[in-house]
């Protein structure tokens, strides 16, 4: 099977293509690779992707020509695309019916709302499945509203995007005038009340209307977490897999709302993050609409969502398609660093686009 996989420069599409390539026997894979960096490490990793390239942004009028061009080439039967940025180009264009090949993809309407945090955190705040929040701009001189509703000890980051962009938990006007000032990328904030308990992650697959899948873990460390203010890079270093039926109900509660205000179908992968509270009880800090870092992790603890996207796309005959949440064996943890070893090659030979 021939699986055209983007953004191969992350963590995630890379975890992604190793959860096939060791812990999947449904079919034998043939992975090609794309990023829009030539220095991106995945377009170099002959033992995963047999082929790479480097493609314009996803935003570039060239882009699709370049898709259909390698799908063609290489006969393509499926795509995994997982960047935000090309989950929405793909899910636009899937609603036009243009689509190369085939790929599971959310709908574009709940897409956007979720990149957007600060639109997801509003519309779930009536239903008490978030922490108190607020929004504002970089531009904001009088922080006053935002203390008077958050107290002296709250998180900040950027109100779309991912892996903790911007975050910084804040003690104080000055610190939070100061976190805006050195981050001139980010336009938008969002404040949220700092809750101190476990960070969660619960895993939700949908197909045509139904959930297919879910399973929960928890995230400890961060791999090079020292480099970061907030101790947050996005990628985990130790968590725990874990079975939380709890956790799952809320995450499908916040879904079922999410879905009807988007007038969207249930359908996509969804990666639903918690914060617990003092007293242990969750709320939804973001929705990532992808697969995230660890997922091979997942796959070696018995729950390949790598492949059941691939069978579900398929169309398998033998796939249950009843509802089913993963259990894990007690106790199961994942630790991780730095996930591959360097690779050595001439700067002549890097990838160039056309």
């Amino acid at each position: 099977m021939k699986i055209l996989v983007t953004g191969v420069g992350g963590p995630t599409p890379r975890s992604f293509s190793i959860a096939l390539k060791k812990y999947s026997r449904y079919k034998m894979y043939e992975l090609i690779a794309t990023d829009i960096n030539p220095l991106s490490m995945g377009l170099y990793q002959t033992e995963l992707f047999s082929k790479s390239y480097v493609i314009p942004r996803c935003t570039d009028a060239t882009y699709w020509d370049k898709i259909e061009e390698i799908v063609k080439t290489h006969q393509i039967d499926l795509a995994v695309i997982l960047p935000e940025l090309e989950v929405m180009e793909w899910s636009k264009r899937a609603e036009e019916g243009k689509l190369p090949c085939k790929a599971l993809l959310p709908g574009s309407k709940i897409a956007g709302l979720l990149v957007d945090k600060a639109q997801m955190t509003e519309l779930l705040d009536s239903l008490d499945l978030v922490p108190p929040s607020v929004e504002f701009d970089r531009s904001t001189a009088d922080f006053s509203s935002v203390f008077n509703k958050l107290g002296n000890d709250f998180w900040v980051r950027s109100s779309s995007g991912t892996s903790g962009l911007g975050s910084l938990r804040v003690d104080g006007e000055e610190s939070l005038k100061n976190w805006v000032q050195i981050n001139p990328g980010v336009k938008t904030f969002l404040a949220s009340k700092f809750l101190p308990g476990r960070n969660l992650a619960c895993k939700l697959l949908y197909f045509n209307g139904k959930l297919i899948r879910s399973a929960c873990g928890e995230r400890v460390n961060y791999i090079m977490a020292k480099v970061a203010p907030s101790g947050i890079t996005g990628n985990t270093s130790f968590g725990r897999l874990l079975n939380e039926p709890k956790l799952v109900e809320v995450a499908t509660k916040a879904m079922d709302e999410l879905f009807k205000v988007s007038g969207s179908p249930k359908h996509g992968f969804f990666t639903v993050d918690f914060k617990e509270d003092a007293d242990g009880t969750p709320y939804i800090t973001e929705v990532n609409v992808r697969h995230v870092a660890f997922t091979q992790c997942f796959a070696a603890g018995g729950a390949n969502f790598a492949e059941d996207t691939i069978r579900i796309m398929d169309g398998d005959p033998n796939y249950d398609y009843n509802y089913k949440m993963y259990e894990f064996e007690k106790g199961l943890i994942f630790l991780r660093d730095v996930d591959s070893l360097p690779i050595m090659m001439r700067e002549e030979n890097l990838l160039k686009l056309n």
